[in-house]
């Protein structure tokens, strides 16, 4: 017989699925900016070249964890080492809509 609608998860079902969660990883990535390149541009850029970005220097980035956004945040520059902390979530239509601010 299967469980009542009511009933709830056994406890050791319930830390099985939860060590499956913890198990999987996520890539995070950060994007600090968009640009709109001609195609032409592009295949002539070489080493050195410089992409304007649509972004300023104190704006917040972009947190996404497999290209899924998921917050927003700031970048720290600490000796050698840059990091990002994490200001606020995302609001998935900004950035599909390639917002910046």
């Amino acid at each position: 017989m299967g469980k009542s609608a009511g009933s709830s998860a056994l406890p050791s079902e319930v830390f099985a699925f939860v060590s499956q969660v913890n198990a999987v990883n996520v890539e995070i990535s950060v994007v600090l900016g968009r640009s709109t390149l001609p195609m032409q541009q592009l295949l002539r850029m070489g080493r050195g070249a410089v992409i304007p970005l649509d972004a300023k220097a104190n704006d917040e980035v972009w947190i996404l964890a497999n290209n899924h956004p998921v917050a927003r945040g700031e970048i720290l520059i600490s000796d050698d080492k840059i990091s990002i902390s994490v200001t606020r979530a995302a609001d998935v239509y900004d950035f599909m809509a390639g917002s910046a601010y």
